[in-house]
């Protein structure tokens, strides 16, 4: 006989037991994206309804989007930084799926919007909710998500958001051996650090890529995610040697 164990587990994570809570941003040309990323252009190729440019009628819609790779919600794979990295169609489909840690420091965000995650907040996290499983997806929620400007610019133009410091991811992958990370600004370093003059300015990015793993950028929902136990989907193209592009990510969680 067949085995259904799988489809019995996809109708029992479809129950009420569970809630699935969506981590992306709408794309479109106002989705909050990287400020030196033009905004999504899409021009429409055929129409059911208007027809095509020559006035033919199609019987389809159909759009030629373009976008910046690394646009929205988004992954960033390790050939972005590094030549010699993966590219998108080297990552494993093992690789789009991870137990979920949301590490929660939406209230010290609100209260400083420079903001920097420590491996000192990470070891308070452990402390109350248990050490974080090895191939974990770990996810910084600031509520960043809410903002109308992800930059959060001073009246002087300086922008102002949180983010990693690179000793915190370097110890989440040399103590914990996580799969990946997330955050929900559009840089993996905080802005104080991507602006600083005369300095390299994306250590914790340039370092996560490095060591071959993946990040998700620009994502939402975190604050309806628990701290443990939960599961998040990261789906995107396999596209031949590229470097990133945007993303479907979605967490399967305990309804209660």
């Amino acid at each position: 006989m067949a085995n259904l164990t799988l489809w019995e587990q996809l109708k029992e994570w479809k129950s009420p037991k569970y809630k699935w809570v969506d981590l992306t941003h709408e794309l479109s040309p106002e989705t909050p994206h990287w400020y030196g990323f033009k905004p999504l252009e899409a021009t429409k190729l055929f129409d059911y309804v208007e027809g095509t440019p020559d006035d033919m009628m199609a019987p389809m819609r159909c759009f030629q989007i373009s976008v910046a790779s690394q646009y929205g919600t988004h992954v960033d794979v390790p050939r972005h930084f590094w030549g010699d990295g993966r590219p998108m169609n080297e990552i494993a489909v093992q690789e789009l799926v991870y137990p979920l840690v949301v590490i929660d420091k939406s209230k010290e965000c609100a209260e400083n919007p420079d903001f920097m995650l420590t491996v000192d907040d990470i070891k308070a996290w452990e402390a109350e909710y248990g050490t974080i499983p090895e191939g974990a997806f770990v996810a910084f929620r600031s509520d960043w998500h809410k903002k109308a400007n992800l930059d959060n610019p001073d009246e002087n133009g300086v922008p102002h958001y949180p983010g990693w410091d690179k000793a915190a991811i370097q110890w989440l992958v040399e103590e914990r051996n996580i799969g990946a990370i997330g955050h929900e600004p559009a840089d993996t370093d905080p802005g104080f650090v991507t602006t600083k003059e005369g300095a390299y300015p994306y250590p914790g990015e340039q370092y996560i890529l490095e060591v071959d793993r993946i990040q998700i950028e620009v994502m939402r929902n975190l604050d309806q995610v628990p701290p443990v136990g939960s599961v998040i989907v990261c789906a995107f193209p396999k596209l031949k040697d590229g470097v990133g592009f945007p993303a479907r990510c979605f967490a399967i969680c305990p309804a209660e």
